[in-house]
């Protein structure tokens, strides 16, 4: 049995914007892509770097002008959005 989910994922605007001009003059699509791109890391050889974890053991301070509190901003610095 063949299950076929649709999702949304969250992709940096100005590298959406590349692919989906590469994918027009290729005649392909973006699914095609996305779905290469993924094979691509699935099928790696090397398995992923190892990078040691260590908790967090000191108060932490929020950089100058960011509103911890303000998620929304947070969100918009993160993905560059105005």
């Amino acid at each position: 049995m063949v299950i076929w989910v649709k999702t949304t994922i969250d992709i940096a605007d100005g590298l959406l914007s590349e692919a989906k001009q590469r994918a027009g003059a290729e005649g392909t699509t973006l699914r095609a892509y996305v779905e290469r791109g993924l094979r691509a890391v699935l099928n790696d050889a090397k398995s992923p770097e190892r990078v040691e974890y260590r908790p967090v053991t000191f108060e932490l301070e929020p950089l100058p002008g960011v509103d911890p509190y303000d998620w929304d901003a947070i969100y918009d610095s993160i993905y560059d959005r105005p």
